[in-house]
């Protein structure tokens, strides 16, 4: 009768396997006993696992593939869990604002995601930096985001700061951390929202966490942590009709949430325009824009959402650092598409 199997999670995220012989499984040998009891593991990956001494019998480590095993044995492998792979350097083209030997800044395009994650292991900011960087960014914050210290989704543009060594990660880290509250750090950034705002600045405090049904999103959340962004009305623009339709805030943050000025203005009643995450319901609304409204908000396709300042203190020098960065075209044309509605 083939033997049994049992498994377990471990401490470091891995897996303890345990299996107990049946004694016909064609062959006495360890591995080939291990290849018959636990198919999902291939047979090299089995050979590299009892050579490791991952794997024990009788208590005592074996490391002898050939090792003879009898009905009855109860085998354990110690599974580890499987390390990422490094990311590899990759040509991709990078809008350098500003770069010295501590930090470089960025304007980052729309559909470039930040760093290797399931479904993303290529194509990214990181890919793009370590070709761009060479070796300096080497275990800098972690091997899946060498030199990252902040993140901005996939389809948000604009400016981003990346470190290039330990001393300027941990400087970075620290002052998004404190987010401008004792020190020089700003960050902002231009939305394009559907409604107008019933005055001409204000701020949204409130908890930000995990949706409770839909895992890729945020909430707000009385669970959640703490999340304040102030805005100031910049522009509003009226429909088809002459009524107000949209807006342009621009936004400042005072912590760095997932999504927070995406989840805070939706929250609000007032979603970002493109926003098919926070603001579905809000499609209808198009239907108010003129025709060169709907085309630009069509060929959009994403969250209009634009990080255009950043201003920090340099890692090393103590120098305050201050860049802005121009919409991106396909936020011009719809600025321009909402101005001609006027």
């Amino acid at each position: 009768m083939q033997g049994s199997s049992l498994e377990q999670g471990l401490s470091n995220g891995g897996q303890r396997l345990e299996v107990i012989v049946g004694g016909d499984e064609g062959s006495p040998r360890l591995d080939r006993v291990l290849a018959v009891l636990r198919p999902e593991l291939s047979r090299s990956r089995l050979k590299a696992l009892i050579l490791a001494g991952s794997v024990t019998a009788k208590g005592t480590p074996i490391r002898d593939p050939a090792y003879h095993v009898a009905a009855g044995d109860t085998i354990t492998i110690d599974v580890p869990e499987a390390a990422p792979p490094e990311p590899l350097g990759e040509d991709i083209a990078l809008d350098i604002v500003y770069e010295d030997d501590d930090i470089i800044v960025i304007d980052k395009p729309k559909g470039l995601v930040v760093h290797p994650a399931a479904g993303h292991e290529s194509g990214t900011l990181v890919n793009a930096l370590i070709a761009h960087c060479g070796a300096s960014l080497s275990g800098i914050g972690g091997v899946r985001r060498p030199g990252i210290v902040h993140r901005l989704d996939k389809d948000t543009t604009g400016l981003m700061v990346v470190a290039k060594n330990d001393h300027a990660h941990q400087s970075l880290t620290a002052q998004f951390a404190d987010h401008g509250r004792t020190g020089p750090m700003q960050r902002g950034y231009m939305a394009f929202i559907w409604g107008v705002p019933n005055r001409q600045r204000g701020t949204v405090a409130a908890p930000i966490d995990r949706h409770p049904y839909a895992r890729e999103k945020m909430a707000v959340r009385q669970s959640g942590r703490e999340a304040v962004t102030h805005w100031v009305l910049q522009a509003a623009y009226q429909g088809r009709d002459g009524k107000p339709v949209a807006s342009l805030l621009a936004c400042q943050l005072e912590t760095g949430r997932t999504h927070q000025i995406r989840v805070h203005l939706a929250h609000v009643g007032h979603p970002l325009m493109g926003d098919a995450v926070y603001g579905p319901h809000f499609k209808t609304k198009a239907r108010h824009l003129g025709p060169e409204g709907q085309a630009a908000l069509a060929a959009l396709g994403r969250q209009a959402l634009h990080a255009y300042l950043l201003a920090l203190e340099h890692p090393r020098t103590g120098e305050l650092l201050h860049w802005e960065a121009p919409l991106p075209e396909d936020l011009i044309l719809l600025q321009g598409a909402l101005e001609a509605a006027l």
